[in-house]
């Protein structure tokens, strides 16, 4: 497939887990991709490594997803790299699962400032350079839509707020042919949350399907959302989270 070529992406927190898969998927579809990357460099590396040895274009930059200025500094290193930006994936987040009485101010400003704040940061970044046709992506979670997990309060609510974020922000850019769209994994397998973790028993409970989904399933509806296919698709929420919702 080659539904991206001639585009450029920019995946925030893309050195593991959801993020890598999606700079891998965006990458075999066409796209010349740039990756984000707070801590691990060794990680970042070997992602790049990987799209490269498939014959694709990627680069890694480090960049805190709640640092402003160095956020826009990885978004012109790409466009400097590629020399256009035309998709940006707000894909660096974090949860901190426990009762939210447990938790300490210091966890909740982490979530909001990652989930959240840092989503408005590389978003108002890369409006300035996206251009019609371009693309925001924002990865939210199921539990911001309908909570049924103890243990991620403040989580979902940094995810419901990027919903109405998508939605709101899509009726300010749609007159320049920019959609945004919210896609929200349920429960993934991934470093951040193990399908053998200790969460993971009621989190499966809670499935249509009684087991996590891959990395890739989330890969694929970002690369679907990215692509010409998708141009009439704005300001919505699609949910990949094997029945969790339903």
């Amino acid at each position: 497939m080659a539904n991206l070529s001639n585009k450029a992406a920019l995946v925030t927190g893309g050195s593991r887990g959801i993020g890598a898969a999606i700079a891998k998927r965006l990458a075999a579809d066409g796209a010349s991709v740039a990756i984000t990357y707070a801590r691990g460099a060794a990680a970042a590396a070997e992602v790049v490594k990987s799209i490269e040895a498939s014959g694709g274009k990627a680069v890694a930059l480090r960049a805190d997803a709640t640092d402003a200025e160095a956020v826009a500094s990885a978004v012109e290193a790409t466009i400097a790299a590629y020399g256009r930006l035309d998709v940006l994936v707000n894909n660096a987040g974090t949860a901190i699962p426990k009762p939210f009485e447990e938790a300490t101010l210091e966890e909740m400003d982490r979530v909001i400032d990652l989930n959240l704040r840092g989503v408005f940061i590389a978003t108002q970044a890369a409006l300035k350079h996206l251009r019609r046709g371009g693309r925001i992506i924002n990865i939210g979670s199921c539990v911001g839509e309908r909570m049924g997990t103890p243990g991620l309060a403040a989580y979902s609510a940094t995810k419901g707020a990027v919903k109405m974020f998508t939605q709101g922000l899509s009726r300010e850019v749609g007159p320049r042919g920019i959609t945004v769209n919210n896609i929200q994994p349920g429960p993934i397998d991934t470093e951040l949350n193990p399908a053998t973790g200790d969460w993971a028993r009621p989190q499966i409970e809670n499935t249509a399907l009684k087991r996590y989904g891959r990395a890739d399933d989330i890969a694929a509806m970002v690369a679907f959302v990215a692509g010409p296919e998708a141009d009439y698709i704005t300001g919505t929420s699609l949910t990949v989270d094997g029945g969790t919702n339903a």
